[in-house]
């Protein structure tokens, strides 16, 4: 199977995860292997590393790629669930995660997933392939319901009225595939705004989050990949959009914290220390010439930190 996969950041990831040749390592979103590929270049032959993707594409990508190679696991699994891969594998604490959260570019560019507006496919959006599909949301959500993820998962300022489209769409005929949503979308749209950047840009992200609980999962994902590194391990996260960057900026904050005691107070008494210092002082971005190369990556925000402390503060 072809996986065709252009790895965002890679230089600037390798540089933060500073990968040790003996380390244990994890990929939590493995994808096509172009992030794995760099850190197995970098581990010597003690070295281990883990490739972790949900979707069964991937995995059979993966394999392909890696099976022969003894360093490598290829697990079938969603990030969220980093704890529990390492304890049945007997890994031990780790050296180092990365968690690329998004679409890849196969997804993307696979026409049947129905990740994109600019293909017509099955309104699908499903990165594991299983469960509820986009085509359920439209199709049988409440209208308030897809107002709400369309303004908190797409921070999209006209989602009543595409709400209200989509509403009036599928009395007429079920809303099946791609393009047909991404024409109720546009319909929805101010004319004058519908040539800026592509209308149903904002509404295809939302029902991608919504259908695979993407914030629910980063959150999950962000404590185990932290939880399961040693002092001294790394973990590197690079985000598309401003939802999942924030929550990964706040979470990481968090573990940089250490007194949280009133300023007016003499001494510390809440004992709390920090958990982590930011390897990344601010996030880290795509230059020139990756951007004119990968025009994906001019979203794509790295953040990356080092624990400090065997104990995560509550």
């Amino acid at each position: 199977m072809e996986f065709c996969h252009k790895p965002v950041l890679f230089e600037q990831t390798m540089e933060a995860l500073a990968v040790r040749p003996d380390g244990t390592y994890l990929d939590g979103t493995a994808g096509g292997g172009g992030h794995s590929s760099g850190i197995l270049s970098r581990l010597g032959e003690n070295g281990r590393l883990i490739c972790v993707d949900q979707d069964p594409d991937a995995i059979e990508v993966l394999n392909e790629r890696f099976g022969n190679d003894s360093r490598v696991t290829v697990v079938q699994s969603n990030f969220s669930e980093i704890p529990s891969v390492c304890e049945k594998l007997e890994t031990g604490r780790l050296d180092g995660v990365l968690l690329d959260i998004g679409v890849s570019s196969h997804q993307l560019d696979s026409a049947d997933r129905g990740f994109s507006y600019h293909k017509d496919a099955p309104l699908d959006m499903r990165m594991s392939q299983s469960g509820m599909t986009a085509a359920d949301i439209v199709n049988t959500w409440d209208f308030r319901d897809i107002v709400k993820i369309l303004s908190m998962y797409g921070e999209e300022k006209y989602a009543v009225n595409i709400a209200r489209a989509i509403e009036r769409e599928r009395k007429i005929s079920p809303i099946e595939t791609t393009l047909h949503l991404a024409e109720t979308v546009k319909s929805a749209y101010p004319a004058a705004k519908r040539h800026d950047k592509h209308p149903a840009r904002k509404t295809f992200q939302a029902l991608r989050i919504a259908v695979n609980g993407e914030l629910d999962r980063l959150s999950e994902g962000l404590d185990g990949a932290f939880s399961s590194l040693k002092a001294g391990g790394r973990l590197a996260v690079i985000t598309f959009h401003s939802l999942e960057d924030r929550m990964v900026k706040q979470r990481m904050a968090k573990w940089y914290q250490g007194c949280i005691c009133p300023k007016d107070f003499p001494i510390c008494v809440c004992g709390r220390k920090p958990s982590a210092r930011a390897v990344t002082k601010k996030p880290v971005e795509a230059e020139q010439d990756e951007l004119s190369e990968n025009p994906r990556s001019r979203s794509a925000k790295l953040r990356c930190c080092e624990r400090i402390s065997e104990i995560i503060n509550d």
